[in-house]
């Protein structure tokens, strides 16, 4: 199973580090330093910052000392909010079967623990704050990250013919 970020949450997350990260007196950066630093295609810095900016995330000031800031301090802001501005709030409303044989109106046989799951993923989500993303990185950068021991390593799929 692939649960996977797509493009623009993935940029976002990358532009959101960039700007939790000390930089100087302002913390202001230009969009193209963000792009180079966190190898981000400069065309969609601009858009995935706008985004920020119009969820109260980041600031914008145009001008030569200008640049782009975090609203808030990174402890204030989830990665969930993050997620949500880029990608919206809404809760998928399709079938997890995919269109699959749904026997009744509203909910199919799969619909009470996906939604459990998605739950248990938004929470997890919305607990996780930029710092501790800023934290976790530092760390692995540092080479002195310790892989909680609650969290196992992927499960390997039985080989067929075994």
């Amino acid at each position: 199973m692939r649960l996977e970020l797509g493009r623009r949450a993935d940029y976002a997350i990358r532009a959101t580090v960039d700007l939790s990260r000390s930089h100087g007196d302002d913390g202001r950066r230009k969009a193209r330093a963000i792009a180079d630093e966190m190898d981000i295609p400069a065309s969609y810095v601009p858009q995935i910052l706008a985004d920020l900016v119009r969820a109260g995330i980041a600031t914008s000031q145009a001008g030569p000392d200008g640049g782009y800031a975090l609203a808030r301090q990174p402890s204030e802001i989830t990665l969930l909010e993050v997620l949500e501005a880029v990608d919206g709030a809404e809760a998928s409303t399709s079938c997890v079967l995919r269109g699959g044989p749904c026997r009744w109106e509203d909910v199919c046989a799969v619909h009470v623990p996906w939604a459990r799951a998605q739950h248990a993923l938004l929470d997890e989500l919305g607990r996780t704050t930029l710092a501790d993303i800023v934290a976790i990185d530092g760390q692995l950068d540092a080479g002195t990250f310790v892989l909680p021991a609650e969290i196992a390593p992927p499960r390997t799929p039985p080989r067929v013919g075994s």
